[in-house]
């Protein structure tokens, strides 16, 4: 133990505060040290609670039995997962995806591990490298000195990607004269009738025009230190996106596919989509808007879409510079620095893409820092399993000269034998799992009882 705590934790994000709780359920003192609300602040954060969703409110599908990220919500709420079970009391309508009101989510997870007895949160900012026993969370937009230090560590400069953050708009200022409720191929949630997104719809003159003023609006300037930083695929701007192709948007994030417009009964030739964003139904998040373009830009060009002439904005887009370390050349099997093992990464540090990934990396760092604290050792989940699978990817199965950010998907996981259809093939990754998963857990159950 090292000054009334038995590990420390920076970063007070969705994988730090995760590791916070599952570290505390074991028994385990931690001190949680988070920048925000001593003083200092990220470009991308607006508040100071813990595990605070900047980008999106999505946890993307919580289809468990066709998708790998549904699979991944599973297992964390098997292995219980603080972050899921916040999620899940607080989710809103977004057909078969998991959508949080993001306010109402942080808000819980920051009682949780405030009031843990043995949690103790100190909002302090850390520019060094401890040599007690740590895990590093601090998420994409890891403080300058601690990254130099990180750096001056492992003698690796930090890779780097953007990230951007989509607009939020005011539900009564949308025109439900011009767009409807509608979820793709009808596929929505019960509590919805099916409707969980407002759609506005563009014929093909509107379309061509929208995308053409996006391709010449005015961007923000990057900084010197920005200009080689590549954006994540993921999360690509939606000017970016059509600088790619007249057509691009109409296969990405505007895609018509499966949206029949009550009033023609046909599909739109293209589409805006917006996402409830909190519980009161008040926020409504443009699903894939993710932006560079000046705030001024940002308000003349999105009223030109059907529906928003009118619209008002609770919040407009923005970008910020993500780092991440090269982990597959870095770190060991069980998430710790090779050069300096007393030091663990969890999160988007690792260079795991998303919100669910990013926690369940700290559940796992977490898990693994507790038996060895117990002078144990926790052999890591399969990697048949969704969690070890994205475990596996980060800590040896990338290639280091290519490492880039990754979301978990089945390509990471050990392919499954036999000549399968394609949703049958999906089933069978993730029957695999939920067997090779209760394997696991009942093999860690016994070892701990002996």
């Amino acid at each position: 133990m090292t000054n009334g705590f038995d590990i420390r934790i920076i970063g007070g994000g969705l994988a730090g505060s995760e590791a916070a709780w599952q570290l505390a359920e074991a028994g385990l003192r931690v001190r949680l040290s988070e920048m925000r609300g001593g003083g200092d602040t990220t470009p991308a954060h607006e508040t100071d609670r813990l595990a605070e969703m900047v980008c999106s409110n999505s946890f993307r599908s919580d289809d468990a039995e066709h998708n790998a990220v549904g699979l991944l919500h599973q297992e964390m709420r098997a292995l219980g997962s603080l972050v899921m079970r916040c999620a899940d009391k607080h989710r809103v309508p977004a057909g078969s995806a998991l959508a949080v009101d993001r306010e109402a989510f942080a808000g819980e997870v920051t009682r949780a591990v405030q009031t843990h007895p043995n949690v103790t949160i100190v909002r302090e900012r850390v520019d060094h490298l401890p040599d007690h026993p740590t895990i590093v969370a601090t998420g994409p937009l890891t403080g300058s000195k601690l990254a130099e230090a990180i750096a001056a560590e492992t003698g690796e400069g930090a890779l780097a990607f953007f990230d951007a953050i989509a607009p939020i708009v005011y539900r009564d200022s949308i025109d439900m004269s011009v767009a409807w409720m509608a979820a793709r191929w009808d596929r929505g949630s019960s509590e919805r009738g099916g409707k969980d997104y407002i759609n506005c719809p563009m014929n093909r003159d509107q379309y061509q025009a929208f995308v053409q003023t996006l391709v010449d609006s005015e961007k923000m300037p990057f900084h010197d230190w920005e200009k080689n930083t590549p954006y994540f695929e993921g999360c690509m701007p939606i000017e970016v996106m059509a600088e790619r192709g007249p057509e691009t948007l109409r296969h990405g994030p505007m895609k018509p596919v499966g949206l029949d417009d009550p009033r023609t009964g046909r599909w739109p030739y293209a589409v805006v989509q917006l996402r409830q964003d909190n519980a009161l139904g008040t926020l409504w998040n443009m699903v894939g808007f993710q932006t560079k373009l000046k705030h001024g830009e940002q308000v003349r060009i999105f009223r030109t879409i059907p529906g928003l002439a009118n619209a008002e904005f609770a919040r407009l887009g923005g970008i910020h510079r993500n780092s991440f370390i090269n982990s597959p050349r870095l770190l060991d099997r069980e998430l710790r620095l090779k050069s300096k093992p007393n030091i663990r990464f969890a999160g988007q540090i690792t260079g795991c893409e998303g919100y669910v990934e990013s926690a369940a990396i700290g559940l796992i760092a977490a898990r693994l820092a507790a038996a060895e604290l117990r002078g144990e050792r926790l052999a890591p989940p399969p990697p048949e399993t969704a969690v070890g699978a994205l475990l596996g990817h980060i800590t040896g199965g990338a290639d280091a000269e290519i490492f880039q950010p990754m979301n978990v998907n089945f390509g990471l996981m050990p392919p499954v034998e036999g000549r399968w259809k394609k949703a049958d093939r999906k089933r069978a990754y993730t029957d695999r799992a939920r067997a090779s998963l209760a394997d696991w857990l009942e093999r860690e159950r016994i070892a701990e009882l002996a």
